[in-house]
């Protein structure tokens, strides 16, 4: 039985550069263009050429993709021929084979916001979307606003998407530009389009989150007949964001029915290189992933109550829809207050750590963790030292070096232009065997500026360590994460610190105190000693 094309649309470039707060420069946009090609999306809309600098730089640069690179803009002006609106001429100017017209369905924006007459408004569109296919262009048209003037006007709306079919229009876009329309709706409204005439190899479907459903209201409008959705890559887009293809590409992929009776331009093995694309634009944007998101969020297949992971062990399938490998995604069974022996072999076996059930530790390491996470301290994302607190109940951890004392200072000072800088500096005294070490470091990096206490003491730790300085010299700190996990005059912090190697291994460590140097220093002071463990290294 052959199955149905559904064609995959992106519109990161464009509609998620309208999320508040994100600017894409021309070189990034390059590196996600690529990455997009790369997964096997079908369209690849790179911006609105003439609308801002950024975006006419991009289509001068633009790489060569397999995916159709698609220019975005407006339906002309009333007044205006097609062939003498400048701005329709700059999105034409960018040279793209497909172009996508945005215009008006609703009558009320006609009126109200473009200020001109109902007639008008059809006669740009249908003139619109002829010129582009005059000039040899893939022709879309994006219809604004579709499902509330369906829901007001359904003869006007459906006029103007009929107007840009018989112009020419390869595919005619529903928007549900406000988000507000519900997956139940747009099903019933998408299946009223077709039956007007209008094939579903021919519609497309562009849904925002308002209300949390774009996901649930693409596939509604697929199951409809819609044979194109569009969106960005983790929902990036205008207030709540668009449909998220993060999302919707596994479901389609992974998913009855929709496995069974459609076809993509991605490959299934192309899966496995979703949760690094979804990382990488996070890292673009100096963004934390959001933990839970579906598929690809680093708790997507984590499982912490004991009940849980129990069954985990015995069996993945009882608490995981899909295999996490697939989506390039990996299992975590995180140590927490909540967790029970299960989990707790689980993981000191995934530490290299394996220890017999009647082993009388784990019992005790247990309670300490309930202790500790009573304290303030979250075992859940510090996997390193969840792993030295459990050799220590072991008997298991080594003792490489003794802490005797360390002190920071932030002194402010007038630098070479006169300017009052800060300058922090830290000393360590360690003792190794029977030798006392000291370290001083400051924290000024080379272009002079101060990168913080913590930057100090961690360059003054690992500093001089002897024997061991080997095995630390590439641990570099990569993430630095504070909470204050009480309020008021009590307030206790905790600090979350991932650090690396030129190994490629990353590791959590979390310290806690009122203090939050000390709360930093305990959390560095595990990354080390872990470190050394895992270099082998003897006391």
């Amino acid at each position: 039985m052959s199955k149905d094309r559904l064609y995959l649309y992106d519109t990161t470039l464009r509609d998620g550069q309208q999320t508040q707060g994100v600017q894409f420069s021309t070189p990034e946009k390059i590196r996600i263009a690529e990455a997009l090609d790369a997964l096997g999306v079908d369209y690849i809309e790179g911006g609105w050429p003439g609308a801002n600098p950024t975006d006419s730089a991009f289509f001068d640069a633009a790489p060569t993709t397999r995916a159709r690179m698609t220019a975005f803009g407006m339906t002309k002006r009333a007044g205006r021929s097609a062939e003498n609106d400048d701005v329709l001429a700059a999105v034409m100017n960018a040279g793209t084979g497909t172009v996508c017209l945005v215009g008006k369905s609703h009558d009320f924006h006609v009126t109200e916001a473009l200020g001109i007459s109902l007639e008008e408004n059809v006669e740009n569109i249908r003139a619109s979307i002829a010129h582009l296919t005059a000039q040899g262009r893939e022709a879309l048209f994006d219809a604004e606003h579709f499902f509330d003037g369906y829901k007001a006007n359904p003869d006007y709306a459906l006029e103007c998407i009929h107007a840009a079919v018989d112009a020419g229009a390869r595919w005619v876009v529903l928007c549900d530009t406000n988000g507000g329309t519900l997956p139940s709706e747009i099903a019933e409204i998408t299946r009223a389009v077709i039956a007007s005439g209008l094939p579903g190899d021919r519609l497309g479907i562009h849904t925002h989150n308002d209300t949390e459903t774009a996901v649930a209201g693409s596939l509604a409008a697929v199951e409809a007949g819609a044979r194109q959705i569009q969106g960005t890559l983790n929902g990036l887009g205008e207030r709540c964001g668009n449909a998220n293809l993060t999302t919707l590409i596994p479901t389609l992929l992974l998913k009855e029915p929709y496995r069974s009776r459609f076809e993509t331009g991605i490959a299934c093995e192309k899966l496995e290189g979703l949760t690094q694309i979804s990382r990488m634009l996070d890292d673009i944007l100096n963004r934390v992933p959001h933990r839970q998101a579906p598929y690809v969020g680093a708790s997507a297949f984590a499982h912490k109550a004991g009940l849980h992971a129990s069954a985990i062990v015995k069996n993945p399938a009882t608490y995981e829809h899909v295999e996490p490998g697939v989506v390039g995604n990996a299992r975590i069974i995180p140590m927490s207050n909540q967790a029970g022996q299960s989990n707790l072999r689980k993981r000191l076996a995934d530490a290299g750590l394996e220890v017999e059930k009647d082993n009388p530790a784990l019992p005790r390491i247990l309670d300490t963790i309930k202790e500790r996470e009573d304290q303030g301290y979250s075992f859940d994302t510090a996997q390193a030292s969840f792993e030295l607190l459990a050799r220590k109940a072991l008997g298991l951890l080594p003792e490489f070096f003794e802490v005797k004392r360390y002190r920071v200072t932030v002194e402010r000072r007038k630098n070479k232009y006169d300017r009052m800088t800060s300058l922090s500096e830290a000393v360590v005294v360690v003792k190794i065997g029977d030798e006392k070490k000291l370290s001083v470091s400051e924290s000024m990096d080379e272009s002079g500026s101060d990168r913080g206490p913590v930057n100090a003491l961690s360059k003054a730790l690992a500093k001089d360590l002897g024997p061991y300085q080997r095995f630390i010299e590439d641990i570099r700190l990569v993430d630095f994460k504070v909470r204050i996990t009480q309020g008021g005059t009590e307030a206790v912090t905790r600090v979350i610190i991932d650090s690396e190697d030129s190994n490629g291994r990353r590791w959590s460590t979390v310290g806690v105190s009122p203090n939050i140097v000390d709360a930093s220093f305990e959390a560095l002071l595990d990354a080390v000693n872990w470190k050394l463990i895992h270099e082998g290294a003897k006391p």
